[in-house]
């Protein structure tokens, strides 16, 4: 079984995430190689397939030298020792603010950076790093530095592999004019309507059912379709109980020719997490791991409960700085995640300029696959200490970044957004969207952005998430 690509392809990322999760793999590119030949010659999958589970098989080497595990607990016992207190969130009209502003942002950063969703702006391309593209197509719309909306048009054009995709015109400068449909928003879609139907009282089995209830194949990508396909084989529509062995299922949907599971699939689901628990990282990131734990594992897992404890600390902490501390304090202290994260933050705070943080973080990171769950981590945080609380410089350095420009957008436009309200975010942001979303989920296709966030914070008030 394939999914999101071919056996083949997947085979060549797994060889990958191996390698990072600290497996000796000497000698397993010739293997892979040569599977991938022998079954292109008429072989059929039963190569590809043995070296993949002789891959899965590998342990840990014992000289990695991170602290890594998936299980709840066991990432609380490796979380840092020090103890982070925030005051509590008052049910009251700035709260109201917060939540209005946590969507609106959240939109309004994910709207910036989906234009630039395409693989010169991500992976880099024509000569360039990706940031240097994205730099390339504002200042030939005469749109530099970035203070809007991404232009539909400009000279960059002149070379063949810089250009816009056709799929995100609605989100472009010329034609915004609501919140286009969306992976990084349909997730926070479903975690309200997760909210509104089981409050806190759901697990992962949940999600897997909330997923097939309400997503279509065709609206999951990478680690998420590899879970959504492995979830139906084991489960039916027909029976909803959690079985008695869940446990051990769940780990075969998330791992089971999924070599994505440390990508940024999960970390772009963590908001209603965050929203939920306003105020209350720990139960912001508890939900997160819920939530990831059906396709992730690692510092995939860590990238949600990263993201969803910084989203739930912003609501009462303004200072960016001490929300990266907050979401680094519910993650293992010796992951590679955190490891990156720190570093970010160094850079950040050395950094003279967008352009000088950007070109470090490239330095630092860019080895990682454009939608890897730790260099677009790093972005996030380090781009949020840059901005020093300053709305429009968080998404705007968020988007040049590059990478997967329009998760990194939303994640730190979220944020920013529960930081500062609703009523204090720049008005050439908020306006264009015209308070509307449609998100293609039923009921929420259009819906006001303003009802999104009153029924987000509802729910909040009412499942005692603070």
């Amino acid at each position: 079984m394939a999914g999101w690509d071919t056996l083949s392809s997947l085979l060549r990322e797994e060889l990958k995430q191996r390698t990072e999760e600290g497996c000796d793999v000497t000698g397993y590119a010739e293997r892979v190689e040569a599977a991938i030949a022998a079954a292109a010659a008429g072989a059929g999958e039963q190569p590809l397939d043995e070296v993949y589970d002789a891959l899965m098989a590998l342990p840990v080497a014992a000289s990695f030298p991170y602290v890594e595990p998936n299980d709840l607990a066991a990432i609380r016992a490796a979380r840092p020792a020090a103890t982070i207190l925030l005051p509590r969130l008052a049910d009251d009209a700035a709260a109201a603010d917060r939540f209005l502003g946590a969507w609106l942002g959240r939109s309004a950063g994910c709207a910036l950076g989906k234009p630039l969703e395409a693989g010169p702006y991500m992976a880099g391309g024509c000569g360039n790093p990706g940031w240097r593209n994205v730099q390339l197509w504002f200042e030939g719309a005469d749109a530099w530095p970035i203070r809007g909306y991404t232009p539909e048009h400009s000279r960059a054009e002149t070379d063949p592999g810089l250009h816009i995709g056709g799929y995100s015109l609605p989100c472009t400068r010329e034609h915004i004019r609501y919140m286009q449909t969306d992976d990084d928003i349909r997730y926070t879609v479903l975690g309200l309507i997760m909210l509104e139907e089981r409050g806190l009282d759901f697990d992962t089995w949940d999600v897997g059912k909330l997923w097939h209830a309400r997503l279509t194949y065709g609206q999951v990508c990478t680690a998420e379709t590899q879970a959504y396909l492995n979830f139906g084989r084991v489960t039916s529509h027909m029976q909803r109980s959690r079985p008695p062995d869940a446990e051990e299922r769940l780990a075969w949907v998330r791992t089971y020719r999924n070599p994505y599971r440390e990508w940024i699939g999960a970390q772009i689901r963590a908001d209603a997490w965050g929203y939920a628990a306003a105020g209350n990282p720990e139960l912001a990131a508890e939900l997160a791991w819920r939530d990831a734990a059906l396709s992730h594992v690692k510092n995939g897992i860590y990238g949600e409960m990263f993201a969803a404890a910084m989203i739930a600390a912003a609501f009462v902490e303004p200072d960016p700085a001490a929300i990266v501390a907050a979401g680094l304090a519910q993650i293992p202290a010796r992951c590679r995640l955190a490891e990156a994260v720190a570093r970010a933050a160094t850079l950040a705070q050395a950094a003279t300029s967008q352009i000088d943080l950007v070109s470090a973080l490239w330095d630092a990171f860019g080895h990682y696959h454009p939608v890897h769950t730790i260099n677009n981590a790093a972005l996030v945080a380090a781009a949020l200490i840059y901005a020093a609380g300053d709305f429009e410089t968080a998404i705007a350095t968020a988007v040049l970044g590059g990478w997967d420009t329009d998760c990194n957008g939303a994640t730190v436009g979220s944020i920013m957004g529960a930081a500062l309200g609703a009523a204090a975010l720049p008005a050439q942001w908020v306006d264009p969207l015209n308070d509307t979303l449609y998100a293609e989920i039923p009921g929420f296709h259009p819906i006001a952005i303003s009802e999104c966030a009153r029924r987000t914070h509802a729910a909040w008030a009412r499942t005692g998430g603070r």
